[in-house]
């Protein structure tokens, strides 16, 4: 039987990467007092890094919800992509038309 997936709130997390930033003890050490895994912690951190000027809702937006910045960026590589598409239909296009007029 499988075991169900655990989930932790947005301010468990900020707190265990604050603990991991004030405290002097490794990241094994303070993953295993907050009874998660080290690679779970590491990647909470590495995500908060990277979101670095967020707000703190923002930071682990929680349920497959994305920042609005990941969002836009999502959007505009749709976009983007789309007139690739466009383009280089367009230039078969052009260039079947040139064949033909000669």
């Amino acid at each position: 039987m499988a075991s169900k997936r655990r989930q932790f709130s947005r301010e468990f997390k900020l707190e265990a990467i604050r603990l991991l930033k004030e405290g002097d003890k490794p990241l094994k050490q303070v993953a295993r007092e907050l009874g998660i895994r080290a690679d779970t912690l590491r990647s909470w951190n590495e995500q908060a890094e990277g979101r670095v000027g967020m707000s703190a809702g923002d930071v682990f937006p929680g349920n497959g919800k994305r920042t609005t910045k990941d969002e836009e960026l999502a959007a505009l590589r749709r976009e983007l992509e789309m007139v690739k598409q466009e383009r280089d239909f367009l230039k078969k296009a052009a260039a079947y038309f040139a064949k033909g007029s000669r």
